[in-house]
């Protein structure tokens, strides 16, 4: 899959080199190709911000060098959509991430300063997408983080085909308990149904751990989702254990 990252800051991206994502580039999976506007300006500043009409704080990035920089990317990545990153764009999840890893590639915009010109968004971007409510002070981590979401959902990406269907959010629903060598940490045993070897035992300890984590910590994934008779009885079961704990700590 195709990154093409319209930023001022290109050398930041040589994180996202780091780990899984790196070595999905290393191996031809996914690629990253950097647009700076600063590189399409015509002054000897090089100047990519400009003052607001109206007056104000802060300053905007300035429409031309921006719009060659999305032109540029547009002819060697045709066919990929415009997505600019920002806190009011529509709020990206793992099932976005899902969507996205299907495309070819994708053309991301990393505003700075007070972000860019409205006319710029509705003549040259197709998507804007937020990673959460809050401001940062550019889209180069954002977009990163989509990176990160994306690529580790690319045909073999990561060492097992099946970690990425085992995470956090992939059917909607927060991840199991893992735990690993030694069995006993400071009185903390690992849970006996992991030892057993019995693979059916464990599948369901692994869903209803997950389900219950997710109505402890993140009720709202469960607002309006289907779910099957097994889940229901095991989150119910969950709950009921739960109810009674806390009666005995009481």
């Amino acid at each position: 899959m195709r990154f093409d990252l319209v930023t001022l800051f290109p050398e930041m991206f040589e994180a996202i080199r780091c780990g899984i994502p790196g070595r999905a580039i290393d191996k031809g999976i996914a690629s990253i190709n950097c647009w700076n506007p600063r590189d399409y300006t015509q002054d000897v500043h090089r100047t990519v911000d400009d003052r607001p009409y109206g007056g104000g704080p802060g300053m905007v990035m300035k429409v031309e060098p921006l719009r060659a920089a999305i032109e540029d990317a547009r002819k060697a990545a045709p066919g990929s959509k415009v997505i600019y990153l920002s806190p009011q764009g529509r709020r990206f999840d793992q099932e976005a991430a899902l969507q996205m890893s299907k495309r070819e590639g994708v053309i991301l915009l990393a505003g700075r300063y007070e972000g860019i010109d409205e006319r710029l968004l509705e003549l040259d971007v197709d998507e804007e997408w937020s990673i959460g409510d809050y401001v940062l002070s550019g889209g180069e981590l954002p977009a990163m983080v989509m990176m990160d979401a994306i690529i580790r959902l690319l045909p073999d990406a990561l060492g097992h085909a099946q970690s990425a269907q085992q995470d956090s959010h992939v059917g909607g629903l927060l991840d199991c308990p893992h735990f690993t060598r030694p069995e006993e940490i400071d009185g903390l045993a690992v849970p006996q149904v992991l030892l057993s070897g019995d693979h059916e035992k464990i599948r369901q300890w692994r869903l209803q751990q997950a389900l219950g984590r997710t109505w402890l910590r993140r009720p709202d994934l469960l607002e309006g989702r289907s779910m099957s008779a097994e889940e229901t009885n095991l989150l119910n079961q969950f709950i009921a254990a739960h109810e009674q704990q806390k009666c005995e700590e009481e």
